[in-house]
């Protein structure tokens, strides 16, 4: 099978000055990702915890990796003793699957995601549902301020209103 060469996002031409020239260039350049990444399957993603997951000698891992689940990985669960008795414990499950990496941790299993802190288990079950369902990392947000709206990369490495 032949490959064709995928397309190649080139930087869009600079716009009029102020702060709507501004947002005018992010959401070309958005459009542009999205364009150049049409054709092209990502099946790893990076993320970075909001409060990271503390291991048994207090290291903090903040930064990982998660894999677009497969089929076997949304059935295998269910034939799990401990998701048969509580079918809340299928996120945990589930999550630990995918998850490739988390900080210098590789062995990713349920006990290591039962340990992390309740705001990071949420944030991995979104970024789960939008790779898997979406196909990407973005979030349409709005300034609470302006109402603006706006889309961030939820994989981007920062936290929400860091720069």
């Amino acid at each position: 099978m032949r490959r064709g060469i995928p397309p190649v996002a080139t930087a869009p031409p600079p716009a009029a000055g102020g702060r709507e020239g501004g947002r005018e260039r992010d959401r070309e350049r958005d459009r542009e990702r999205d364009r150049a990444e049409e054709g092209l399957l990502r099946t790893e993603f990076a993320f970075e915890l909001p409060r990271g997951y503390v291991d048994p000698s207090g290291t903090v891992h903040r930064s990982g990796v998660m894999r677009l689940a497969t089929a076997r990985d949304e059935l295998v669960p269910l034939r799990d003793d401990r998701v048969r008795e509580n079918s809340a414990y299928l996120s945990v499950v589930l999550i630990s699957r995918v998850i490739t990496r988390l900080g210098t941790i590789e062995d990713i299993h349920p006990g290591v995601v039962e340990d992390l802190f309740a705001s990071d288990l949420a944030f991995l079950q979104d970024f789960y549902r939008r790779i898997n369902s979406e196909g990407h990392t973005r979030a349409a947000v709005t300034c609470p301020s302006c109402r603006e709206g706006f889309t961030v990369d939820l994989a981007g490495g920062g936290r929400l209103g860091e720069s």
